[in-house]
């Protein structure tokens, strides 16, 4: 990469844009909303059964500038959701106070890996076991969603809520590969503990982005 363009990316004036597209949220709180999704390529926390592998490299997503990024958000949706690969990983500053200034709504979908950057309207803490989260998002997170791939990821998910502040919104999702086996247990512990609720990968079953 041109030294001058790193430089760029590393103030977040450029970012390593893997796709952006118009749809309607599937998962969590906001799930059934229209948005704009921001998808950020470069993670290195490395869930084996993450569905967008390919966002992993950032060198394979060509940094595009920040400003470019919001006019064409804008364009689209008030509610603007900037997921990855890890967002966090670069710093969303810039990119979030220029959403800012148009106005619009910005939720971040992150593991919480990596320093919180950038002014969020809402957080979706994702935590990830190879890669904890930090303390300051576990203090701003506005929903907790533990994927549930078997079932340590039960008591994954109690740890996790142990540390969130106490009015993050916890939900349990099934890994979608093992949806068929792992929904009947999530619905089983759901029930047997009401604070959590059930999020489904809506968008998968409406056969939308």
């Amino acid at each position: 990469m041109d030294k001058e363009i790193q430089k760029l990316v590393q103030k977040g004036l450029m970012l390593p844009l893997m796709e952006e597209f118009y749809t309607i949220q599937g998962e969590g709180y906001h799930k059934g909303t229209a948005a704009y999704f921001v998808r950020i390529g470069g993670c290195d926390v490395g869930c084996h059964w993450c569905d967008v592998k390919e966002s992993w490299n950032a060198q394979l997503h060509p940094p595009t500038a920040t400003k470019k990024i919001v006019e064409n958000a804008v364009k689209f949706s008030n509610t603007i959701v900037v997921t990855g690969g890890e967002p966090l990983t670069w710093d969303m500053t810039e990119l979030t106070k220029q959403l800012k200034e148009k106005g619009l709504q910005i939720h971040i979908e992150t593991s919480g890996a990596y320093k919180l950057t950038g002014i969020w309207d809402w957080i979706c803490l994702s935590p990830k076991k190879m890669k904890l989260p930090t303390a300051e998002v576990y203090d701003k997170a506005n929903e907790l969603k533990v994927i549930v791939y078997n079932k340590d990821d039960f008591r994954f998910a109690e740890a996790q809520a142990a540390k969130v502040n106490k009015d993050c919104i916890l939900y349990l999702q099934p890994e979608w590969s093992k949806r068929e086996t792992i929904v009947p247990e999530i619905v089983d512990y759901v029930m047997q503990h009401p604070k959590w609720k059930v999020s489904l990968q809506t968008h998968k079953y409406l056969n939308i982005p």
